[in-house]
């Protein structure tokens, strides 16, 4: 048995988790966890990266030993270092207002369309691309010799070494994903650097050891490996699905949920554009092809502005609540800045003639209800797009503990659900660990290996899909 560490960074806390791993057995534990918490400052929203690589370090020396190290993260931030690799000031919070306006900009010189067509990632009006073009002229990103990615800032920091890992890479909608390469003709159109980009390395690949001043504050004994994971934590995520067929649908649940499928290759076109779907890359060649929906972002927000309830109590509250009385598209870019998302909510149903939810139940039951007619629409309409039949939807992540939520999906979609596990971000980090050390097979073995060791729910649908087409088409009459 050896044991990794991942580091998996989220967009509200960071946690480093401990693997132990033998062909036969996985276990984790968290070693340490801590917030995440971004800056509002004059020039815009940052993220404290200065802090999380602080409670990346505290995790380590709380792991202990380890074979190995992994970093994953949410995807499209980055850092910017000068010619002696100094960061420029802490990276820009993918919520900041910088890029309002700015995907215009970019398709009066590459139209939306052909944009879709040579990269596969669906509109965002916070993908790397748009960043940078808002960034153009400013002076930081003059003085910038490297661009990394968030997991790639990291693991430069803790071993001195600089690469781009290709899963997180792949959602800056600078990437071909048919050759898995940059698109050179493309960047060089919208006046991109993509010399700016270290190196790109593939899930597994080396990415340095621990320099010596981080064995000295951790009190780790070198040499201890970085390995490359799928370092967009939804592409290690996916790698912890544990499936026993090709023939099944994804939800990533936490902040966001991202809903699709894996493919052997990407679904580029019109419709699929039309449909906002993306094509990320995944482990071994495999595409990831999903819709990112707000996610239970929408709950997270009403819970903080109504002082941090008892989550438990609400769920039970709201499971009383009449079902599907009133939804809203938990798609809408409206819901996407935070603040006021009791109201903004409220807003939005009285906006499509539905009752207005007035407690918070009713707000609750009416995120849920939401949640799964997008789960629904998701699922339904990436099976027609790819031509790719699921009989199974698999629940990963932080919305695992949420059960009101599966049974929603499950009862939505007219499939069952098989929930966990929740930690599937970090598990799949840790197996990509392990793979690279030859602890473990292929993708395949990954799976078997997670379905035999982890603590998995099946939820089986109830009643019939009826009520969920007519609040689709009550929703899609807006």
């Amino acid at each position: 048995m050896r044991s990794y560490a991942a580091v998996d960074l989220g967009a509200s806390s960071g946690r480093v988790m401990v693997g132990r791993v033998s062909p036969d057995s996985l276990e984790l534990v968290e070693a340490h966890r801590f917030p995440n918490r971004p800056v509002r400052v004059p020039e815009g929203l940052l993220w404290d990266v200065l802090s999380l690589y602080a409670g990346v370090l505290d995790g380590l020396r709380a792991a202990g030993q380890v074979d190995s190290v992994g970093i994953d993260s949410w995807a499209v931030d980055y850092g910017l270092l000068d010619a002696d690799g100094a960061l420029l000031g802490n990276p820009v919070h993918y919520r900041d207002t910088r890029t309002e306006g700015v995907a215009e900009k970019v398709w009066a010189t590459v139209p939306a369309a052909e944009l879709y067509a040579a990269t596969g990632i669906q509109y965002a009006p916070f993908n790397t691309l748009y960043q940078l073009t808002a960034a153009a002229g400013s002076a930081q990103l003059a003085q910038a010799r490297r661009l990394l990615l968030i997991p790639d800032l990291l693991a430069y920091w803790l071993t001195g070494e600089q690469g781009t890992e290709l899963t997180n890479a792949s959602t800056t909608q600078l990437v071909d994903p048919r050759t898995r390469e940059w698109s050179y003709d493309l960047a060089a159109r919208l006046g991109i650097d993509l010399s700016l980009f270290a190196p790109l390395r593939q899930p597994g690949d080396a990415a340095g050891v621990l320099r010596a001043e981080v064995l000295e504050e951790t009190g780790l004994t070198g040499p201890v490996p970085v390995t490359a994971v799928g370092s967009h934590d939804t592409a290690s995520a996916v790698a912890a699905v544990p499936a026993t067929s090709e023939r099944f649908a994804y939800i990533c649940t936490g902040t966001w949920s991202l809903v699709g499928l894996e493919l052997d290759a990407p679904v580029l076109t019109e419709e699929s554009r039309a449909a906002n779907f993306t094509n990320e890359l995944g482990l071994d060649g495999t595409v990831r092809y999903l819709r990112n929906i707000m996610g239970l972002w929408l709950l997270q927000e009403c819970v903080r502005a109504w002082g941090d309830p008892d989550l438990g109590v609400l769920l039970r509250e709201a499971a009383a609540v009449p079902a599907l009385r009133s939804v809203v598209d938990a798609g809408d870019a409206a819901f996407l800045a935070p603040g006021r998302m009791p109201e903004r909510i409220a807003e939005a149903c009285r906006e499509s003639g539905q009752p207005v939810p007035e407690s918070r139940a009713e707000v609750t039951r009416c995120i849920l209800d939401s949640l799964a007619l997008a789960h629904r629409r998701a699922i339904q309409e990436a099976q027609r797009l790819a031509d790719h039949p699921v009989d199974v939807v698999h629940i990963v992540g932080g919305g695992t503990r949420n059960a009101l939520l599966c049974q929603l999906t499950a009862d939505a979609c007219g499939l069952p659900v098989v929930v966990g596990p929740t930690e599937a971000a970090a598990l799949g980090n840790v197996l990509v660990q392990a793979r690279a050390h030859g602890l473990v097979g292929d993708r395949a073995d990954m799976r078997r290996l997670l379905a035999r060791t982890q603590p998995l729910t099946r939820f089986e649908p109830l009643g019939g899909t009826e009520r969920w087409r007519d609040a689709e088409a009550r929703l899609t009459a807006r």
